[in-house]
């Protein structure tokens, strides 16, 4: 299952726009009710304005309705960035799945990418 979304965020991943890297990144993350979204990074001519793919695609899930806890996983093309970290640990997801340094596809809990995170409540 995690394999299908990675290929499905590698898939994706050509639609970034990102002019100013080159550096094209994909997310697909699943729903616990089987609906997928996809994202891309879009970058900004104003470096810091730029969203990665992994926000877009949750951000899909909340236009959606989906809610912290109806996630269950994502497939992304790069590991996930500190801030994308904290939006993965507080949506809830189970597994994060990318290709690691070494070409090798990695499956990890949130908790894990981040650990000692923070929460508001």
């Amino acid at each position: 299952m995690n394999d299908e979304l990675y290929e499905r965020a590698v898939a994706i991943a050509e639609r970034a726009y990102a002019p100013y890297s080159n550096y094209f990144v994909g997310a697909a993350v699943r729903a616990r009710d089987g609906r997928v979204f996809e994202g891309v990074n879009v970058e900004n001519a104003a470096y810091p304005l730029g969203v990665c793919a992994e926000k877009v695609a949750i951000s899909c899930a909340v236009v959606a309705g989906c809610r912290p806890g109806d996630l269950e996983a994502i497939g992304i093309t790069a590991s996930p960035c500190g801030g994308c970290r904290q939006w993965l640990y507080e949506f809830r997801l189970d597994r994060v799945t990318f290709k690691n340094r070494e070409g090798e596809i990695v499956r990890y809990t949130p908790g894990e990418l981040l650990p000692d995170t923070w929460e508001l409540d």
